[in-house]
């Protein structure tokens, strides 16, 4: 299934404001010169399709427009290709939602709405829409059957996750069980220490592409304290550099809580001028260690300069 130029139901979703707006009510593209280089983490294309948003700029044979769905799991895997053993680049959370472009065989193709990362997921993974009320701000919060602790937990919820629902005293009544309300914030709120997420994450094991305190890697880390903060950042580490310009940075010698550190492939968020927390390969989990070490450790890897800049992302 491809949501196709000429699909009305699909031109309707684009004029509604959806991905790829620019693109509504057209069914013939013309390139505005040369197709340009592009980044494939970033910008849907494959050799057959491609977002409606960038016709114009790439070519592809077909170009589809993005239908919105959310995901209906507690988290699942982002991956390179439509297969169960396709390396792991990212994940979405429950109730994120996802640009759908195609669903082929059981996979679907497409992009995470927050940060345009691009990969397959299961396609069983997929759920209507929704418009999310509450986050989870809890390390993990169990969806009960029942308003009442001793009910059984039909699934449990990461940090991050987002859900739709009506408060009832201590708990959010939502259309897949109930949560209690300790565990939870309304979606817009914004937490004021990005590094205590990080420090509450200390122990979760090391898993590239995660996002969750069953496995997470080091620009995932950093994703999800920021975005708590109601800045939003890309997936990877490169990109996130890139996305916090010169304006954002910040000498390595005058560093403060919150601040990120930025390495050759690597980011850590800093708690104090000295230390840092970061999700490491070489600990297999999220650590905090004296920014000293990582940096002395880098450099005997031979990587130099061992810290390639340092950024203040702010409040947004």
């Amino acid at each position: 299934m491809k949501a196709e130029i000429g699909d009305k139901s699909a031109a309707s979703r684009v004029r509604m404001g959806r991905p790829g707006a620019a693109g509504a009510g057209r069914d013939r593209f013309a390139l505005a010169g040369t197709s340009q280089p592009f980044d494939p983490r970033v910008v849907a294309i494959r050799p057959d399709l491609a977002d409606i948003a960038v016709a114009g700029h790439y070519f592809a044979p077909h170009y589809a427009a993005p239908m919105m769905r959310s995901c209906v799991l507690p988290a699942t895997a982002l991956r390179a290709d439509p297969a169960p053993d396709a390396r792991q680049t990212s994940e979405l959370l429950f109730g994120e939602a996802f640009a759908l472009l195609d669903l082929t065989g059981g996979w679907a193709w497409g992009y995470s709405l927050a940060d345009h990362y691009v990969g397959y997921l299961a396609a069983e993974a997929l759920g209507a829409p929704i418009a999310p009320t509450h986050r989870v701000t809890a390390a993990e919060a169990i969806l009960h059957s029942a308003p009442d602790a001793a009910s059984g937990g039909s699934a449990i919820l990461p940090r991050g996750a987002l859900v739709m629902g009506e408060e009832q005293g201590e708990w959010l009544a939502t259309p897949h069980g109930f949560l209690p309300r300790a565990a939870l914030v309304e979606a817009d709120d914004r937490d004021d220490d990005p590094a205590g997420i990080a420090e509450a994450l200390v122990g979760a094991p090391y898993l590239w592409g995660g996002r969750t305190a069953k496995g997470i890697d080091c620009s995932g880390l950093v994703q999800l304290a920021w975005s708590a903060a109601g800045v939003p950042l890309p997936r990877d580490s490169d990109l996130q550099f890139a996305a916090l310009g010169p304006d954002r940075m910040v000498d390595p010698a005058a560093l403060a809580r919150g601040d990120l550190v930025f390495f050759p492939g690597h980011v850590g968020i800093m708690t104090d001028p000295e230390t840092i927390v970061h999700a490491s390969r070489h600990w297999g989990a999220v650590k905090a260690e004296p920014l000293a070490d990582l940096v002395a450790r880098v450099a005997a890897e031979g990587k130099d300069p061992p810290i390639i800049g340092a950024r203040r992302p702010g409040q947004a």
